[in-house]
């Protein structure tokens, strides 16, 4: 931290942020026009208006993405369908190393997942998108600072007086500027709280994800030791980083990590990976809730219905009396 120059608009990062100023910009407009709305309604312009600006700021940004996220669901869903048929493939070209198999390989696969609507970076693209966006907002909200200083010249819609405004902002006692290091004794308790929160919702989303939605038979060997201690490696390698940003970061970060537990919580429970422990019991929920819907129909239950097929097909034997069919014989050729 450098009071008299901010650092992110040097170097190789400054080049960066430079090509991301259009959302930048962007995301400023969204933060004040919620800021003045919640000001309209009767909310102090410093404090709390502030605060579930940032908080709307990543709602926004997450119903942006969740129609890219199911889409990514349903990519996935049908690359798993399409799984014995890739095998296929590379079965048929399995040790054949020349240019011609290979060119040929890859005409295949991609024939295949274009016929059937299939996307195998598809589970890249809502990481991709939200990665540049949490840059920005980290960058957006550590710049305010010196915009307010005027060190910076004005971003978007912060100019320094808003900038200003933004900067007197507290919560629980924590200047929304600060980082740890500059925060008061029990303002670093309160930074160190959303950063243990913020790593605990990142580990439990994994945590989750590893127990619920992995196929079985993956569920051992070294490769799946190996994903188990990654759901550690991430959270405390954000502890260290988590100390070192703005409270304001914090709080989006905090924000977005419970919003993204949420999402995948709710894509383990709607759409599990077949073969998973999700899948096991979204099957029971499934059955449960059919047998529902058709009691209050009046229909029998699933059961009786696999005990009336059965017995149809019993019916269906006995009245053919299992005879065997005569074979035909073979036209001779005049």
């Amino acid at each position: 931290m450098n009071p008299d120059k901010f650092l992110l608009d040097s170097g190789f990062f400054g080049w960066v942020y430079k090509i991301l100023t259009p959302i930048e910009w962007l995301m400023s407009q969204i933060m004040v026009l919620f800021h003045r709305f919640l000001v309209l309604l009767g909310m102090p312009s410093e404090g709390a208006s502030w605060i579930l600006s940032i908080v709307f700021l990543v709602l926004v940004v997450h119903a942006c993405i969740l129609p890219i996220f199911v889409r990514q669901i349903k990519s996935m869903r049908k690359m798993q369908a399409l799984q014995p048929q890739m095998k296929h493939i590379q079965n048929k070209y399995k040790g054949k190393k020349d240019p011609a198999s290979r060119e040929a390989l890859s005409r295949e696969m991609s024939k295949l997942y274009q016929d059937n609507g299939a996307n195998p970076a598809g589970s890249c693209l809502p990481m991709l998108i939200q990665g540049p966006v949490f840059m920005c907002m980290f960058y957006m909200l550590s710049a305010i600072q010196y915009i307010a200083n005027g060190v910076r010249k004005p971003l978007g819609a912060f100019d320094k007086a808003t900038a200003a405004d933004f900067a007197h902002t507290s919560f629980l006692g924590v200047k929304i500027t600060n980082n740890f290091g500059m925060a008061a004794t029990s303002g670093k308790v309160v930074i160190g709280i959303f950063v243990a929160l913020m790593c605990a919702a990142m580990w439990f989303m994994q945590f989750n994800n590893m127990r619920k939605n992995l196929p079985r038979e993956q569920m051992e060997g070294q490769q799946y030791k190996m994903q188990q201690a990654m759901t550690w490696v991430f959270p405390i390698m954000y502890i260290f980083s988590g100390f070192t940003m703005p409270f304001a970061v914090l709080i989006y970060w905090l924000t977005n990590n419970i919003a993204n537990m949420l999402r995948s919580l709710w894509q383990v429970y709607t759409f599990p990976t077949p073969g998973s422990p999700a899948a096991e019991e979204k099957k029971v929920r499934d059955h449960a809730r059919e047998n529902a819907r058709r009691k209050r129909a009046g229909e029998i239950s699933l059961e009786e219905q696999e005990l009336v097929q059965a017995k149809e097909q019993a019916e269906h034997r006995e009245d053919q009396g299992f005879q065997r069919q005569q074979p035909k014989r073979k036209k001779r050729k005049k």
